[in-house]
């Protein structure tokens, strides 16, 4: 029995989005090899300086140019690829507008939370969750926060390195430290936004285009409340059937957090145009100040 077209479109339009995500991460992750000094991670002429997000048209005719040759580096100053060029001239020509990325989940707030009294004027927590520019843009947009700093955790001193996290053999997780003002938002406040706008907590070892354990799920506890609340609300999730699959987070006690490396810092802002930022990260933000208006905060 044949397929209907249907069917057929919808296999081709998987394949093409598996195809997308694919080569998204290879160029990603050979651009952040890079040393700082020739190519900045993730940026370079390939994906930066575009004006503005892609619409769907240019999405599919960059997907079509992309699958016909394999993703190459090209040195800080020389041209972008030819398919690329003539993505970025087609685009002229596309006036639709830019098509709204998925809604984020919308999951109910936690019925356990930490003490917001206290002596302690500021409190911090870590989150994992795929590549940390993006966890890292969402919370520096809450309301309540006084920083957010990417970098490891889970791992050494000695392999505290990008380089080497992204072998993806360290057992560090590219993560982000967040300090808070526990009378502004609480932890479990930081986690409802963690789990419904920052990231998929279904995802086992990769976030999007990313794949390997260095982008795995992972919270940080660094109090025994915050173990206890984190460990109820995934329950709570769970129980309440939050996400189509069981959530996958780790909750693990924080031995150390290290720094990344500072062109990591604010990458997300000082980047807007990257089209890594556009497709992946900027729409965690949008999605913040959709379903958390209250707590949204503007630059």
């Amino acid at each position: 029995m044949s397929e209907s077209p249907n069917s057929l479109w919808l296999k081709f339009s998987m394949t093409v989005a598996a195809v997308y995500d694919r080569r998204i991460s290879l160029i990603r992750d050979s651009r952040r090899s890079q040393t700082a000094a020739t190519v900045s991670p993730r940026s370079a002429p390939l994906f930066s300086n575009l004006p503005t997000a892609p619409s769907a048209p240019l999405r599919w005719l960059r997907n079509i140019f992309l699958m016909a040759q394999p993703p190459r580096l090209e040195k800080a100053g020389s041209k972008a690829p030819f398919p690329l060029i003539a993505v970025l001239i087609l685009s002229l020509g596309v006036t639709s507008a830019c098509t709204k990325a998925d809604a984020a989940a919308a999951i109910p707030a936690p019925t356990v939370d930490e003490a917001r009294s206290g002596p302690v004027a500021e409190r911090f927590a870590v989150f994992a969750g795929g590549c940390f520019w993006g966890i890292e843009a969402v919370f520096k947009h809450v309301k309540g926060v006084k920083s957010a700093t990417s970098g490891y955790a889970g791992g050494t001193a000695a392999t505290a390195h990008y380089p080497i996290v992204s072998e993806g053999t360290t057992g560090h997780a590219e993560s982000v430290k967040v300090v808070y003002d526990p009378s502004q938002i609480s932890y479990g406040q930081l986690l409802q936004i963690f789990f419904s706008v920052a990231h998929d907590p279904t995802q086992l070892n990769r976030q999007g285009p990313d794949q390997g354990t260095q982008y795995r799920s992972e919270l940080f506890f660094a109090s025994p409340d915050q173990q206890r609340v984190a460990l109820a609300y995934i329950d709570q999730l769970n129980n309440a059937k939050a996400f189509k699959r069981n959530i996958v987070t780790r909750v693990e006690p924080l031995a150390m957090f290290y720094d990344a490396e500072p062109y990591h810092q604010d990458y997300a802002a000082s980047h807007p145009h990257d089209l890594y930022i556009v497709i992946n990260d900027a729409p965690k933000v949008d999605h913040l100040r959709e379903q958390f208006s209250q707590l949204y905060k503007g630059k």
